[in-house]
């Protein structure tokens, strides 16, 4: 069965739509690209993909351990390269709660850095990952 289906709208302009639950977004080609930038770039849902992975696989060890988590966010940077174009590098940064003692925060790091997607991405791709808690 498969996982999506991608439509495109024209103009540079996707729609996706995850078949299970029927959720949809867009995305659009980057202003360096051709594009309008109006919506997340194909690139951009890979280097987002990458600390929505994280995430919730951290969730669902803090889950595990009773631990937290709630309000964590990540702000992702994604760095591009030419020759051929490509992503280069994605910087995350992900800021976590206090009250989480130091084993914890040790395996929930270790966790994030072992996700699906960051074990999917080329070796190539610089990752730069960032823990900052309370």
């Amino acid at each position: 069965m498969s996982t999506s289906k991608v439509t495109y709208l024209g103009n540079l302009r996707t729609e996706n739509e995850h078949l299970k639950s029927g959720n949809k977004f867009i995305t659009d080609a980057p202003t360096d690209n051709n594009g309008k930038g109006e919506a997340f770039s194909p690139t951009d849902t890979v280097a987002t993909g990458l600390a929505n992975c994280m995430i919730t696989v951290m969730g669902i060890k803090a889950r595990d351990m009773q631990v937290n988590m709630d309000g964590t966010t990540a702000m992702v940077t994604k760095t591009m390269a030419a020759g051929p174009r490509r992503i280069s590098k994605i910087e995350v940064v992900l800021n976590l709660p206090s009250g989480i003692d130091e084993k914890s925060r040790k395996i929930l790091e270790n966790t994030g850095r072992t996700c699906p997607v960051m074990q999917s991405l080329n070796p190539d791709i610089e990752k730069d990952i960032t823990f900052n808690w309370g």
